[in-house]
């Protein structure tokens, strides 16, 4: 990692950051939060009082996040909640989507998970997909499920995309819309996900008409597996979807070139090396991508390739113009590689509008103050972020203070925050939604979904201190520490060696 020493104060502003992030199991927050949305189910089968798992979009003045409720240890949740502001990030509005379980009382599936949030701009319309769960057999992914709404505050409830037949176990799904004007396929949606009873089968399903109704599902050419795909649109209307493998252990990607009529094969980007997380927690090295206002895609995940035996994770990251051709994985430099902190569960945004070496890139994650803490640790969220399209990055800041991991809801595959979590540009301004959890009263836990209070300024960056990693190299012969996934991903199986 190298310094632009832009004055003598510098490095003192990064000394003390890092002091920071190596303590902020005990240190207060950077920044002030504020509390979005709180899990008020009472039912007895689930865990509460939890929210997991969020995911942001916005448009204007409004953001939309959602999230898990009340989460299963088996799998998925109560419902899908969502937490909505209107005017940037200042006020919000929080509630229940309808229409998905009986938990919630106008549904008709027992579980929700794996929701994300987008925005169709020819049909003003906010969708949310929402994978539902059956109890029937142990809990599994039964459907793919698009609810919508004018406002991003009263949902209608949801059209079905996919139900999965006798024996499928649907995962992972997510949605992207085609917001350019001038495409050939403006206003399409389309969502993807996997099957786990098929070997994480990739589907795809494409809407034409704002999330009414949705095509029968169809699988990409090739070898078609893999999981925590996201679909993303260049203003081309070519289709980008970048994916883990069905082992969570290399990153690939797949396009469409016709609307999603079809499907390439998925194409290999490069392997991850994985460090396994301390703490017990769950933390499977899946990807967050975003585009920018060009069509470029940009792929985040956990790797330690740089760290000397694979000592920690760093949040890590490649681009491509076209889907085929990828730029050598780059870290971000939070820290130095000698550090002892680990990085994982990237969220990760561009803001609208901006691409190439003006993009700016928005990058929340998690982090252990110290990668070897052992099966107790306490965990925090930091945040960081690039006006250059990465090529150098801002000073981090905290969002949250350490969390135990003793706070946080158990699953079948560890403590979860969630497997993915977000940043949404509102304007010229940031706003991160994560969980954050507190110790628990008794019995009941105590983690919601929380945002920093004022968004973050994207121009006070320029006058921090810039970081590049431009001469950091990756270790010869990395690889991960952890064995290989035997079997393919799924959400609510253990992990599978």
């Amino acid at each position: 990692m190298t310094l632009d020493v832009r004055s003598a104060s510098t490095c003192g502003v990064f000394v003390m950051l890092l002091a920071l992030l190596l303590t902020a199991g005990t240190v207060t927050a950077q920044v002030p939060l504020t509390q979005i949305s709180n899990d008020t189910f009472t039912n007895t089968t689930s865990q509460h009082e939890t929210e997991v798992e969020p995911a942001s979009y916005s448009f204007g003045a409004t953001i939309v996040s959602t999230f898990q409720v009340g989460r299963f240890t088996d799998g998925g949740g109560s419902d899908i909640g969502f937490a909505t502001s209107t005017d940037h990030g200042t006020t919000w509005t929080h509630g229940n989507l309808p229409g998905i379980t009986t938990i919630e009382g106008t549904g008709t599936y027992d579980r929700a998970s794996d929701t994300s949030v987008t925005y169709n701009v020819k049909f003003k319309t906010w969708l949310v997909e929402t994978l539902a769960l059956s109890n029937s057999g142990g809990a599994h992914g039964q459907a793919v499920l698009v609810g919508s709404s004018k406002d991003g505050i009263t949902w209608n409830n949801p059209a079905t995309v996919s139900v999965a037949e006798r024996n499928g176990f649907y995962d992972k799904p997510w949605i992207g819309c085609d917001n350019t004007s001038t495409s050939p396929f403006y206003g399409n949606c389309y969502v993807e996900w996997d099957d786990f009873s098929l070997g994480d089968q990739l589907e795809m399903s494409t809407s034409t008409d704002g999330g009414v109704t949705w095509s029968t599902k169809k699988t990409t050419g090739g070898s078609p597996f893999g999981t925590g795909g996201i679909p993303l649109v260049q203003p081309n209307g070519t289709v980008i979807v970048p994916s883990d493998d069905q082992f969570a252990s290399s990153v690939q990607a797949f396009r469409s070139t016709d609307g999603g009529n079809t499907w390439s094969a998925p194409a290999f980007i490069t392997s991850i090396s994985e460090h396994g997380v301390a703490g017990g927690m769950r933390a499977v090295p899946l990807i967050a991508a975003a585009i920018d206002g060009a069509g470029k895609v940009y792929i985040m995940w956990a790797d330690c390739r740089f760290r000397n035996n694979c000592a920690s994770n760093d949040i890590v990251f490649t681009s491509s113009s076209d889907g085929v051709t990828w730029s050598a994985v780059t870290r971000v430099p939070i820290d130095p590689v000698g550090s002892t902190v680990d990085h994982f569960t990237p969220g990760f945004s561009i803001a609208p509008g901006t691409s190439g070496s003006t993009a700016r890139l928005a990058l929340t994650y998690n982090f252990l103050p110290k990668t070897n803490c052992g099966s107790v640790c306490n965990v925090g969220v930091g945040y960081v972020e690039s006006t250059n399209g990465g090529s150098t990055w801002g000073a981090p800041k905290v969002l949250a203070k350490g969390m135990n991991t003793n706070w946080l809801p158990s699953t079948t595959s560890g403590q979860m925050l969630g497997d993915y979590q977000t940043t949404a540009y509102s304007g010229t301004r940031v706003h991160g939604v994560f969980a954050a959890a507190f110790s628990p009263s008794g019995s009941t836990l105590n983690e919601a979904m929380d945002t920093n209070a004022v968004g973050l300024a994207v121009d006070d960056s320029a006058f921090e201190p810039q970081f590049s990693s431009a001469n950091d190299k990756p270790v010869p012969n990395a690889h991960s520490d952890v064995a290989k996934r035997t079997k393919p991903h799924r959400d609510d199986g253990e992990d599978e060696r």
